[in-house]
């Protein structure tokens, strides 16, 4: 039987082979994950992961992802249908990083690149090989430019400050690189050679997508193998409707805010209403604060992502992720809101906070339906550390881990990242090989996690000197509001920043001379349950 109970899938299809293909589509795309950590130079991609790829039809539907970063990989389909709209061509490799064209942040470069295999493919009415899907790939670049190295500016307030800006532009036409894009590209971002490398590797990614696709084409057939994409589709689809359908129906609201947008302190509020209607899910942000000054703004694209990431938690997490699991999720926001705001609007600290405070509010929600799946609240922020020289000679950035919420029956994890992110840290050896930084101190923050029956998980210090001047700007939350804890557990400790022993605020862009420490101190996670009913051997 197929995973639907039928015999076959509508698509023709043998459920041993549906299985093997669905596997298959997914080694793809771990592939061109592992191609692009393998060549990538900086130690953001190479040491710390953050990047994704992903295998799409000729549609545009993503067929399979590699489990990387959630913010990345729930919001590649909008780029990929802003590619589409530019008459893509076998051979061509498109480049774009524009939040209001597909992207999510402007460091989050995005390379997109039609499908079309010489092996086993087939020829469309002009002569030219057939397009049938696109490999995708996007990467955290160390920098693109902006007023502040690492593009990753406190104070930004028009996406013109936080760098070069891309909507989709060939970099390769035909087979054939477009030397004078690349080097417009190269010519405005600091640190060109990093960035050179970077592309090359996203590029190789890209390809090995197009020489693994042959290779299923001569071992199952073409047809077979497009059909696989259809099927394993429709199977993603059918699972999370049945388990949505498994949901109390209802209206189910949350509210929760961000800590000021780095130009005033005030409070965002951020707020949701969800639905639950048999087999399908609307969550609906109207109420939600207007677009700010500041750079928390989020494309609606990064909002759908945390969405869908939450989605995906609170229901079967073996589902293979694909446009399949998105079909039933529709996601609202009004024009010119924080989480869907108007051009020129600054948006770095959108895609990496604004997001993780997206998952807390719809997690918070979505509690009433589903209170046994939903963890109390984790760090919720990604705690955004970036220090870079001036001149452009070095440019390091970090995310930085810290406590995951209780659950109803454990501990919340130690340490960790939680939410829209699933980076690896920086090695010490390695962050002190490549950067005139040293880590002075590196530890789990003791009694950061809230008490309850299951404590939250702890956070982190981190204690860096700067041994050259440079300039450090730092995105974080969390730093008074704590994250809260459930069912009687309590709150985890917020988070704290200081600069050479010196509280800063949690947003901040501030040059400092050689010899300087920062210290990044990362909130806990909120427990679960009354603290009274904990075994002392828990302890």
């Amino acid at each position: 039987m197929t995973p639907n109970g039928t015999a076959e899938t509508a698509d023709g299809i043998d459920p041993v082979t549906l299985e093997v293909l669905r596997n298959q589509l997914e080694s793809v795309a771990e592939e061109m994950g592992q191609t692009l950590i393998r060549g990538a130079y900086s130690p953001n991609i190479k040491e710390r992961r953050d990047c994704s790829t992903a295998l799409f039809d000729a549609a545009g539907r993503m067929v399979a992802q590699a489990e990387h970063i959630p913010v990345h990989l729930g919001a590649m389909p909008a780029a990929v249908d802003a590619v589409r709209e530019h008459d893509p061509k076998p051979g061509d490799v498109f480049l774009l990083n524009d939040p209001f064209t597909g992207g999510t942040h402007l460091p989050d470069v995005t390379m997109v690149s039609p499908i079309a295999p010489g092996r086993g493919g087939t020829e469309d009415e002009t002569g030219d090989r057939e397009i049938v899907g696109y490999a995708v790939s996007r990467a955290h670049h160390a920098d693109v430019g902006g007023m502040t190295p690492g593009s990753m500016p406190a104070g930004a307030q028009e996406i013109y400050q936080e760098g070069l800006r891309l909507p989709p532009t060939r970099l390769v036409d035909g087979g054939d690189l477009q030397g004078d894009v690349r080097s417009l590209v190269l010519a405005n971002v600091r640190n060109p050679g990093e960035r050179r490398a970077d592309l090359r590797a996203q590029q190789a990614a890209n390809e090995r997508a197009e020489e693994r696709l042959a290779d299923l084409f001569d071992e199952h057939g073409r047809e077979t193998v497009l059909s696989g994409f259809d099927a394993v589709i429709d199977y993603s689809r059918e699972r999370i409707a049945e388990e949505i359908a498994a949901l109390p129906d209802g209206v189910y609201e949350a509210t929760d805010v961000l800590e000021g947008d780095g130009v005033t302190d005030a409070d965002i509020e951020i707020a949701v209403r969800v639905t639950v209607d048999g087999e399908t899910i609307d969550v609906d942000f109207d109420g939600t604060a207007a677009q700010v000054a500041g750079n928390l703004n989020a494309p609606l694209a990064v909002a759908t992502s945390a969405v869908y990431f939450v989605v995906r938690c609170i229901t079967d997490p073996e589902i293979p992720p694909n446009h399949g699991c998105y079909e039933p999720v529709r996601v609202r926001a009004p024009e010119g809101t924080l989480l869907n705001p108007n051009p020129p609007a600054a948006v770095v600290g959108g895609n990496v906070e604004t997001s993780q405070r997206v998952t807390d509010v719809v997690f918070t929600a979505l509690a009433g339906a589903a209170p046994d799946r939903v963890p109390a609240q984790g760090q919720g922020t990604m705690n955004n550390l970036t220090i870079g020289a001036r001149d452009g000679s070095f440019t390091y950035y970090e995310t930085i881990g810290g406590g995951f919420g209780a659950r109803a029956n454990r501990d919340g994890m130690d340490g960790v990242q939680v939410g829209m992110t699933n980076t690896l840290n920086t090695p010490v050896e390695s962050l002190e090989t490549e950067y005139p930084l040293r880590v002075d101190r590196y530890a789990l923050r003791e009694g950061s996690g809230g008490r309850g029956r299951h404590r939250g998980g702890l956070g982190l210090e981190r204690t860096v000197t700067v041994e050259e001047p440079a300039t450090v700007s730092l995105l974080t939350e969390r730093r008074r509001h704590a994250p809260t804890g459930v069912a009687g557990g309590e709150d985890g400790a917020t988070g704290e920043n200081l600069i050479d022993g010196e509280s800063v605020p949690a947003k901040t862009t501030v040059d400092v001379d050689a010899g300087t420490t920062v210290t990044v101190r990362t909130p806990g996670g909120g427990g679960h349950g009354d603290p009274a009913d904990r075994a002392e051997s828990d302890d």
